[in-house]
């Protein structure tokens, strides 16, 4: 099995209630999961959002913490919901209601890669379902809510910054005609996860560096948005889709030459986002 669910850094004083989580940079395949797959190695991790976790690290530095998955999203998806079982990929499932990220194999424990790729020759056991939640999936939400209630009580507010990467192609081809690519897409489920100033600081941080930012075209948020993001109770979650263009190859699955320059400039905008996490605290003491 994987050997940790999560790992979680933390500040050696936290002075924010920005949180960065990283539910997708998991990438601790274990050599009987990869047997079991009919994917080669690099194939199995076309659905991980490589050195995203990497690129976000100095968050501490920051006074903010830093959750990061240990399991890859091919193992077992961290934004999905615990019911989202796929009866197509496990034994004795009746099946629901229509799901549609269930229906496309993307459920909670996947059946499918980037491109509809299949990981399994069969099905999996119900047992072996629940064994990847109830040790992989529980440990990081509970982490997670953990943290979530923590800034509130500290803080006065939680932000969590959900961070994820999108393959280059999957924005081109969400591109208008005549329109700018994107670098950076924000989620906030069209304000149901975060309240508009927040998302404004957040974009408002991208921007600076250079980056050009849309907001909920063609990724809205999933699970952790949808779960955690309560803006009238002070706990906002925004989703951050990063090119993975701009740091990585995405065929060989590595850092590219820009990797360095452009961890130094998302330095910047951590920097500039945990200041999000201070300000209410300042005018709630006023």
């Amino acid at each position: 099995m994987p050997r940790h669910a999560f790992q979680l850094s933390r500040p050696k004083v936290q002075t924010t209630g920005v949180i960065f989580a990283s539910p997708h940079s998991g990438r601790d395949y274990p050599m009987w999961f990869l047997k079991k797959s009919v994917l080669d190695e690099k194939a199995i991790r076309s659905s991980e959002d490589a050195f995203v976790d990497r690129l976000f690290e100095r968050a501490p530095q920051f006074g903010a913490p830093l959750l990061t998955a240990g399991a890859p999203r091919a193992f077992v998806d961290l934004n999905r919901a615990a019911d989202e079982l796929d009866p197509a990929l496990i034994e004795g499932l009746k099946r629901g209601p229509h799901n549609p990220r269930v229906a496309s194999g993307l459920g909670v424990v996947p059946r499918v890669v980037s491109n509809g790729r299949a990981i399994y020759r069969g099905k999996i056991t119900r047992d072996e379902a629940n064994s990847r939640i109830a040790n992989y999936w529980r440990p990081y939400h509970d982490t997670l809510a953990g943290l979530i209630s923590d800034a509130r009580a500290e803080f006065g507010q939680a932000v969590v910054i959900d961070c994820h990467s999108m393959p280059h192609e999957a924005i081109e081809t969400a591109r208008g005609r005549g329109s700018a690519r994107a670098d950076v897409v924000l989620g906030d489920r069209f304000g149901g996860s975060a309240s508009g100033e927040v998302v404004d600081r957040v974009e408002a941080a991208f921007a600076a560096a250079g980056l050009k930012v849309v907001r909920n075209a063609p990724f809205a948020g999933a699970f952790i948005a949808q779960h955690y993001g309560r803006p009238a109770r002070n706990a906002h979650v925004v989703q951050v889709e990063i090119d993975r263009a701009l740091y990585m190859d995405e065929t060989a699955i590595l850092p590219s030459r820009e990797f360095a320059s452009f961890r130094r400039l998302m330095t910047d905008v951590i920097a500039e986002i945990v200041e999000i996490g201070r300000s209410n605290t300042a005018l709630a003491a006023e």
